[in-house]
């Protein structure tokens, strides 16, 4: 079975494409921003959202060091996506709820600001888009923020959308798993 990280980018390399647009909503240390980054190639575009200006200045020094040029950092809430996305679809989206690691484990993502940004990708994602969220919930908040991100998938109307839970349920210490969200149509 794959881990949780390695399963969401599968769940990403199925279905993006060169030439996209994706969104990193939350590009903490750059993984994520260039895995997309290589996936929708030079033709394509990351949109990749931080409210931590480290944050930014990691993932910036991390495409550099790859000559990535097809990503816009954003200093911003991913709730704002719409400000910056415009007149576009996106093929994909991926969230890392919770905190940067190795950085200030005291601002992290919640519950609000999560629902508001996936409401806003939803209305940009194609037929047979997806949003990956890996949801960590092991530190203060975690659990909140998990609960009414679960709540807000569960009520998703089956005929628009279809989620997927995955998760391993016999490990230790709050482990991470992902919500994944497919447009139908």
């Amino acid at each position: 079975m794959k881990a949780i990280i390695p399963f969401s980018h599968q769940l990403l390399e199925e279905i993006v494409r060169e030439g996209d647009s994706v969104i990193d909503a939350t590009c903490g240390n750059g993984n994520d921003t260039l895995k997309l980054s290589k996936l929708v190639g030079d033709t394509g575009k990351v949109y990749a959202f931080d409210i931590q200006k480290e944050a930014i200045e990691q993932t910036k020094g991390l495409l550099s060091d790859h000559q990535i040029k097809n990503v816009d950092l954003i200093h911003d809430g991913h709730e704002h996506v719409a400000s910056y996305v415009k007149e576009q679809l996106i093929s994909a989206a991926i969230f890392n709820l919770g905190y940067l690691p190795k950085g200030d484990h005291s601002i992290i993502t919640t519950p609000d600001t999560t629902i508001q940004a996936i409401r806003s990708m939803l209305s940009l994602l194609t037929s047979k888009g997806r949003i990956v969220l890996v949801i960590y919930h092991g530190h203060k908040g975690g659990t909140t923020e998990k609960n009414h991100v679960l709540n807000f998938c569960t009520e998703l109307d089956q005929k628009q959308y279809q989620v997927l839970q995955y998760q391993f349920i016999n490990q230790i210490n709050n482990p991470p798993f992902v919500i994944a969200i497919e447009k139908l149509k």
